[in-house]
């Protein structure tokens, strides 16, 4: 699958995007993961991509125009048979939860716009992309650390990223779970030592009963 990250900071993304699990899958050409940066499709030569809003107020606006370059040159290099999506991340937008990186997780190409100051011109969100996307209700200084929660949580899904997919089936939020819901939480994980400091684990999960283990698991 196919990420293209849209953002004025591509350097936030370098250390992230090499380590662990996200580096492994690029390595293993499971994932790739294109940054673009915006200011490279400016039209002046101090690379400008903000003005002031209309209307007045505070901050600046991001301007539709080398935001539109970049997609530009992401779908001149992309087949027009590709199943894909364009997002902007927004405070406006739809909620992201697992149901939805389920669903990104089905396409080819996912290309997601980082914006920053008082946020993109809304000209963006309404006729270059495709849905606005928010991870929470609360302000983030720019879009990034929300495209990173998007990327992460949607290339876990893709198969080969976890080594062991069974590990997908009950985790918390999971339509793979056994009950199915988008609600439910995983129940709580011990490992070695038995005690610490007087804390012990739950004598359930010493016993060797597996049927009374997933009892105890799904009455968590």
């Amino acid at each position: 699958m196919q990420f293209n990250i849209l953002t004025i900071f591509p350097e936030i993304f370098s250390t992230y995007l090499d380590a662990s699990i996200l580096g492994r899958a690029q390595t293993e050409k499971l994932i790739a993961i294109g940054l673009h940066n915006i200011r490279d499709h400016a039209d002046d030569k101090h690379n400008t991509v903000d003005d002031t809003p209309y209307g007045g107020g505070a901050g600046m606006v991001m301007k539709i125009k080398p935001i539109d370059g970049a997609l530009a040159s992401i779908k001149q290099n992309s087949t027009t048979k590709l199943k894909q999506r364009t997002i902007v991340l927004s405070a406006r937008g739809k909620r992201f939860d697992q149901q939805k990186a389920e669903d990104y997780a089905e396409l080819d190409q996912l290309n997601l716009i980082c914006g920053r100051y008082e946020g993109i011109d809304q000209r963006v969100a309404n006729h270059l992309a495709d849905e606005e996307l928010s991870i929470g209700s609360y302000v983030l200084n720019g879009g990034e650390v929300a495209a990173m929660v998007v990327l992460e949580a949607v290339s876990r899904l893709i198969p080969g990223v976890l080594k062991n997919p069974e590990s997908l089936k009950e985790e918390s939020y999971s339509s793979q779970s056994p009950e199915h819901s988008n609600t439910q939480i995983e129940y709580p994980q011990y490992t070695r030592p038995e005690e610490y400091k007087g804390w012990k684990v739950p004598e359930i999960l010493l016993s060797g009963d597996h049927a009374k283990i997933q009892q105890w698991r799904e009455e968590q």
